[in-house]
């Protein structure tokens, strides 16, 4: 693994690389993105006949689809993170949504390179960004940005985003119909009913009104006579803000659309295969974003940079595999893997207690989450649609040409096991070169750090991750033989061994933490806040009458958020509201808790405040519940 710390002279001569003379960068191209917010490939060109979408459909006969692009990350922070860095969050400890982080001295993102190669830069506008902006990054990030208002003669990398297509769009009413929910087509993992034919079809009315406004950005292109000149990306951030779409690392929350069209003056930086009308199988990730759009200008990727470029003079060959990634999504912590090469699907769930369908206040704004956790709950239905609101499989395996919704997992079939045993070595494999700190709890993550970047330590030696990776594994595993090591893990002097050690006591349940009862109550005076906090929830739901007394002291303590930070707040208050009725001796103490602190980032503001309001109204329900079956 290459350690990517950059001396000052190093980055002097990348400076010094990427500044052209006025001739050449007269010579580049133009390049406009077109991107759009919390859609999957749900397109004509993309051969989706229900879709109307005739602006980008007539692009994508200009130019060349790519059937196999991938988000990276199933959401939109981390993914708009792993695009402006090249890196993936994963390393810089940038995966979280709406975390806070930054690069290491002398990093830098894709525009600066670009503004200093002689572009000019705009972005209209949303930046949502997981790292800190080392410098200025852009000439304008704006409403106002746009091409016009570069230099005359100036390249221009200009990039345009449209937030029509995003989640709470989908949901607004009223709303007048344009596609007739009768004709949408319904997943099969989704309930056939007339809320989620409303919200499928809105999606799609959506997409259509994003497509006219793409049509007026190219038509702005075509008169300000820069077509020619110019190569245009479209691509989509993410799956659809449908439940089980935006946030799953299923193709529905994880394929993108991706059109590329290259102007017949730059033939020779288009990618290979490139015909008008065409389509490409390579695999595409928005990890190779940066490197291909620096590509494009002339300029070399920087080595940290962990993408490939497939286009222009740098580009590479095609990977073998698209990696993608699920951690904390808003107020709820989960930690799931997917490597897919171009048939097969393999995703390794690292908290299969966790069922897919947490709840999430944003999520349950949605008709069709709300219809169908109903239906759930009533046992109303069958596999394939229980599957979301069940604890998940440990490993998943699919065969996407065959399952192209992935609700057939083969984990279990004798005849697909090599397909099996080789994703899994990429999936580790990858974990391991990139130094993934997703196995660190949040909170270590940041400390750790301490006055370094996260992606610095994770590239030390101090960071263990081989050990800490084996004992996720085997705590996140069917391995009936696991419990011996566990416990013996638990007194390992790595505070994040400890923590997947406890981790793997949570998720057997009752009959193992009954046998690791001691070792268990000795972790909730634990030096690591996280392990404290894990060991007082697996007493907490699966101990006895004193388990559970113990789990409450520790966890009610630790939901303070001012006294031991956001981060150890919100896996206390997620232990909390897992212990359901059990938590009602805390209701006071959780209703006084303070849900703010004012040196946060504002987009991690409400989380805190959202599991507090929803502990209390489950318990509140609990309560009313038991009166009314005490009154009968």
């Amino acid at each position: 693994m290459k350690r990517f710390l950059l001396s000052l002279t190093g980055i002097v001569s990348i400076a010094l690389a990427v500044m052209p003379s006025v001739s050449e960068a007269a010579d580049r191209p133009h390049i406009l993105w077109i991107t759009s917010e919390d859609n999957g490939p749900h397109l004509g060109a993309y051969g989706d006949t229900y879709a109307t979408t005739p602006n980008l459909d007539g692009l994508a006969a200009r130019g060349m689809i790519y059937l196999n692009a991938w988000s990276t990350a199933p959401v939109c922070a981390p993914a708009r993170t792993t695009i402006i860095s090249g890196m993936y969050p994963t390393s810089t400890g940038s995966q979280h949504m709406r975390s806070m982080t930054r690069l290491p001295e002398g990093f830098r993102m894709y525009p600066q390179f670009l503004r200093e190669a002689g572009y000019y830069c705009s972005n209209n506008s949303k930046e949502d960004y997981n790292l800190r902006k080392p410098g200025r990054v852009w000439d304008d990030s704006s409403n106002e940005g746009h091409w016009r208002n570069r230099e005359p003669g100036q390249p221009f990398f200009a990039i345009f985003n449209f937030t029509t297509t995003h989640e709470s769009q989908i949901r607004s009413r009223p709303h007048t119909k344009k596609h007739d929910p009768r004709k949408v087509p319904v997943p099969p993992y989704h309930p056939d009913t007339p809320e989620t034919r409303e919200d499928w079809a809105q999606y799609h009315d959506k997409m259509t009104e994003m497509d006219a406004r793409a049509g007026e950005l190219l038509k702005q292109l075509e008169e300000d006579g820069l077509a020619g000149d110019t190569i245009i990306f479209y691509y989509g951030d993410h799956g659809s803000g449908m439940p089980r779409s935006k946030r799953w690392l299923y193709n529905s929350g994880l394929r993108v659309p991706l059109i590329v069209y290259v102007p017949p003056k730059f033939a020779h930086l288009a990618p290979e295969g490139y015909v008008a009308g065409g389509s490409s199988r390579r695999l595409v990730g928005f990890i190779d974003l940066a490197p291909t759009v620096l590509s494009l200008a002339g300029i070399k990727p920087p080595d940290y940079h962990q993408g490939h470029a497939f286009m222009g003079p740098h580009a590479t060959e095609a990977p073998a595999h698209l990696f993608g990634f699920r951690d904390r999504m808003d107020e709820r912590y989960d930690l799931s893997r997917a490597v897919r090469d171009e048939r097969y699907l393999y995703i390794r769930n690292y908290m299969p207690h966790r069922p897919q369908g947490q709840y999430l206040d944003y999520m349950f704004q949605t008709p069709t989450t709300r219809v169908w956790k109903e239906m759930y709950d009533a046992g109303e239905l069958q596999p394939p649609r229980t599957y979301f609101w069940e604890p998940k499989p440990v490993e998943e395996l699919y065969d996407m040409q065959n399952d192209p919704h992935q609700v057939d997992n083969l984990t279990g079939s004798p005849g697909h096991r090599p397909v099996l045993e080789r994703l899994r070595k990429a999936h580790r494999d990858h974990v391991l070169e990139v130094r993934d700190l997703g196995f660190l709890p949040e909170s270590e993550i940041h400390s750790r750090a301490a006055e370094g970047t996260p992606y610095e330590y994770g590239q030390s030696r101090d960071y263990r991750l081989g050990r800490i990776l084996d004992v996720a594994q085997l705590a996140a595993s069917n391995d009936p033989g696991a419990p011996g090591t566990l416990r013996r893990r638990l007194e390992d002097s790595d505070p994040a061994v400890r923590y997947w050690a406890v981790m793997g006591f949570l998720i057997r349940g009752e009959e193992a933490v009954g046998e690791t009862r001691a070792s268990l109550r000795l972790a909730l005076e634990d030096d690591s806040p996280s392990v404290r906090v894990l060991a007082a929830e697996a007493l907490g739901r699966h101990g006895n009458v004193v388990d559970v007394e113990l789990s409450l002291k520790v966890l009610a303590a630790h939901a303070d958020l001012r006294k031991h930070g956001l981060f150890v707040a919100l896996l206390a208050l997620n232990a909390i509201d897992g212990l359901g009725g059990k938590a009602a001796p805390i209701a006071g103490t959780i209703r006084e808790l303070p849900t703010r602190d004012p040196v946060l980032d504002n987009r991690l503001s409400s989380y805190a405040q959202r599991l507090v309001e929803k502990i209390l109204e489950d318990l509140a329900k609990l309560e009313a519940d038991k009166l009314e079956a005490g009154e009968k």
